[in-house]
């Protein structure tokens, strides 16, 4: 049974259109008093379904074509597909995905039943100006700039104001390793050359943000040149906050720039309710998410129509060959269909009528001609990994990826139990202990608690990390548990040759490093950064395949969203490439408990 898709939001945002309209002025039980309400805008006006400004490389929804239609007549592995029978009624024409819409190119198996509404707030001021076609003016907090160092050049024409107070900010945090602290540093030096050889009157009037090369930023930066002139904020609210005396800025802009649309932008949460109660526009930064709709991204499956090789098996080619010790059956076809493929995408129709299913994976791609190859089936005792069967489609594509040694970055997506963690290790040490394609398994996480910290922990850089590779422990328990023919006394000793292979690395001393013939296990990615986990692929060396685990839907790094996730950026960026590879696995595997607490929790 597919698990639902947990939220990460505590509740979904209406559309504009099913809110009811604010009346504060009607009598009634759940009228508010006007003296109540500070300057709140229609609630209409909180919704919208664009980004403050979109990055240049935004990416088309169009891309992910739903292909649900029944599954026809199909061919066995091993023989060349037949025709599907003329009577069969052809499927409905593939259809963009649209933001609504609940499943996608993942079929029936996609775990997001209750899917969380990613909604994209937009004040009216903006969506007015958008409408007039004027420029705006973006007031930015701190914490955007320590999360985005190169925000200052995503808001393409339009102008960025920094307060005073921002700068201060940005000082009290440049010390420290952290990622925050190297953040500020980097945004220190940006506006450190950009002000360079600039005279005061030239600061007044504006610096061009393209000055440095960036061809997209055409507006200009300003900074707060003079205090505020008498109160700007209502009375009780203390002067000395920062957030405060931003917001205090803003109302002043307001002031004197009455013909400008200026937009407050900030990652804090509470800054912008706080905006919003006192009339002031204000918007989160979206300009580091990949995609608007997450249920938009690469699932790396794909079902085909049921007239499939009607339309594209019209000259159709077979052949077999045999790669790595194993023999496939190779399909050449070409037809409308094929555009909408890339390559390594999986592919499969599982007929109702009983007939054999077929599970391909895209191999080449050139225009509308496609050379799809066969599965070898991994649900089978005889090609287990490591003692490890496949128990579902998903697991049975992800077992084909990691043993393909052309393969070298897979990512692997799912909810708990969806047996990610198993089948990473299972596949190294089968690639490691057997077939000696690699020579070391290295295990690695970042260590983001969902709790509170317990603090420092004594020990090697291993024995510190340790605790944090809970999950790792439990699946080699798991695995060596299958071999029962050597006793407690061989358990033992494989159990010591496989942890000798087993290296236990911390992130933070990871650059630098050149990892050769290593099979390298990233765990929980989707708490990385685009930045992070770039520093982490870029470690690769020859004969090195990198594994990437995670579940978008628990993220603990603040800041960070399903859109804007590392392990959803490197998904979208690695898609269609020939040596990487994406599964999303979708049905659980752990127990019955844990499913039905997936489901019901």
């Amino acid at each position: 049974m597919p698990l639902p898709k947990l939220p990460t939001q505590p509740a979904a945002l209406l559309l504009a259109k099913d809110y009811p309209k604010a009346e504060p002025r009607k009598a009634g039980p759940r009228a508010i008093a006007p003296a109540t309400v500070l300057a709140l805008e229609p609630v209409e006006d909180l919704i919208s379904a664009k980004a403050v400004a979109k990055p240049k490389s935004s990416r088309r929804k169009a891309d992910v074509v739903t292909m649900a239609a029944p599954p026809a007549q199909v061919a066995p592995a091993a023989a060349a597909p037949k025709a599907a029978p003329a009577a069969v009624p052809a499927p409905a024409p593939a259809v963009a995905r649209s933001n609504d819409s609940v499943d996608n190119e993942r079929g029936a198996a996609h775990p997001a039943k209750h899917k969380s509404v990613e909604a994209v707030i937009k004040s009216s001021t903006s969506r007015q100006a958008d409408k007039k076609g004027v420029t705006k003016m973006f007031v930015l907090d701190t914490n955007v700039l320590m999360h985005d160092p190169t925000s200052l050049f995503r808001f393409e024409e339009h102008d960025v104001y920094l307060p005073m107070m921002t700068l201060e900010e940005l000082d009290d945090h440049k010390k420290g390793m952290s990622e925050v602290a190297r953040n500020a540093r980097q945004v220190s030096r940006t506006l450190d050359a950009l002000i360079a050889n600039i005279d005061d009157d030239a600061i007044e009037q504006g610096i061009p943000l393209a000055k440095l090369g960036n061809k997209d930023a055409k507006g200009r930066l300003f900074f707060q040149t003079r205090l505020q002139n008498g109160p700007t904020l209502p009375e009780g609210l203390p002067v000395g906050k920062a957030d405060n005396q931003i917001l205090g800025v803003v109302r002043n802009l307001e002031t004197e720039l009455p013909g400008r649309a200026i937009v407050l932008v900030s990652k804090d949460i509470n800054m912008r309710i706080k905006a919003r109660a006192l009339g002031l526009p204000a918007e989160d930064y979206f300009n580091d998410h990949v995609l608007e709709d997450t249920d938009l991204l690469y699932s790396g499956i794909v079902q085909l129509p049921d007239d499939f090789w009607n339309k594209n098996g019209k000259d159709m080619e077979s052949w077999q060959e045999s790669r790595n010790g194993n023999s496939s059956t190779f399909y050449r076809v070409t037809g409308p269909t094929i555009p909408t493929l890339l390559v390594n995408q999986f592919v499969y129709m599982e007929p109702k009528s009983g007939e054999s299913p077929f599970y391909g994976q895209v191999k080449e791609l050139n225009g509308k001609t496609a050379v799809i190859r066969t599965l070898r089936d991994y649900s089978h005792n005889k090609n287990n990994v490591w003692g490890v069967t496949a128990r579902n489609r998903e697991q049975n594509f992800a077992l084909n990826l990691l043993m393909d040694p052309e393969c070298d970055f897979i990512t692997l997506l799912g909810q708990a139990g969806t047996g990610k963690t198993l089948l990473a290790l299972a596949a190294g040490l089968a690639q490691v202990l057997e077939t000696k394609l690699y020579n070391e398994i290295i295990v690695t996480r970042v260590t983001v608690p969902v709790g509170e910290d317990i603090g420092f922990l004594p020990g090697t850089e291993e024995e510190k990390m340790s605790p944090w590779m809970g999950a790792f422990d439990d699946n080699l328990e798991v695995l060596n548990k299958s071999d029962s023919d050597g006793g407690e006394w061989g358990r033992a000793a494989t159990q010591d040759l496989i942890r000798s292979r087993i290296k236990i690395k911390s992130l933070n001393f990871m650059r630098g490093r050149t990892f050769v013939n290593k099979f390298l296990i990233i765990d929980e990615a989707q708490n990385l950064t685009p930045k992070q986990i770039k520093t982490l692929v870029t470690r690769a060396g020859p004969g090195t395949k990198i594994l990437c685990l995670g579940n978008i839907a628990q993220i603990d790094t603040p800041y960070l969203t399903e859109g804007s996730s590392g392990l959803t950026y490197v998904v979208d960026r690695f898609k269609g490439w020939q040596h990487s590879g994406h599964v999303t696995l979708a049905r659980g595997e752990r127990s019955r408990l844990a499913d039905h607490a997936s489901e019901v929790l």
